[in-house]
């Protein structure tokens, strides 16, 4: 998505050589007009996968996943980094950040997924792969299906995407980094 690229190369910074910062237009403030853009895009994509629910992880997710779930006219539930004290059933995974270097705890109330669900998960950024992982077990547990991912940028160098691509997943990444040289972006 050309758009997207853009504004990655006009506003991303770089705060080490692979850590990318977008939250002046992406995960901090949003601009709106790219992301319902981007949740056109998702939508064109995956419009014929019967999806059921849109599905992301708080909180850098829900703008994205909000503009696809919009157009595909199924809810978004978005998984919580960690758990309130009014859920009552939940299911809990483990996932490790990256870019915070810590682990923590996911999760989601179980009855808001079940088996009949078809799943798309749409996230901000792909990397390593550990927060899809997380992801995924809360849905496999669930024993819903997974039926597509959506990123909107992609670190292709880095192993979430061979991991995705590996498991059979639909996975359609709106602005995908091939590498990093010197603080440039090469595009895949």
């Amino acid at each position: 998505m050309n758009n997207l690229k853009k504004n990655i190369e006009k506003k991303g910074t770089f705060l080490d050589h692979d850590i990318l910062k977008v939250d002046s237009f992406l995960n901090h403030q949003v601009d709106i007009d790219l992301v319902e853009e981007m949740g056109e895009c998702f939508y064109d994509h995956f419009k014929n996968a019967s999806i059921t629910k849109v599905v992301t992880l708080e909180s850098s997710g829900i703008a994205p996943a909000y503009a696809t779930a919009r157009r595909l006219h199924v809810p978004m539930l978005f998984i919580k980094k960690s758990e309130p004290s009014t859920m009552q059933a939940p299911f809990s995974s483990t996932v490790y950040s990256f870019t915070k270097q810590r682990s923590y705890t996911i999760c989601m109330e179980q009855n808001y997924l079940t088996e009949n669900d078809r799943v798309l998960f749409i996230d901000d950024f792909l990397a390593n792969g550990e927060a899809f992982k997380g992801v995924e077990q809360l849905i496999e547990q669930s024993h819903a299906k997974i039926v597509g991912v959506g990123i909107c940028i992609e670190k292709r160098f880095q192993k979430g995407h061979s991991y995705i691509c590996g498991k059979g997943y639909d996975l359609l990444a709106l602005a995908s980094i091939d590498h990093i040289e010197n603080k440039k972006i090469i595009w895949a």
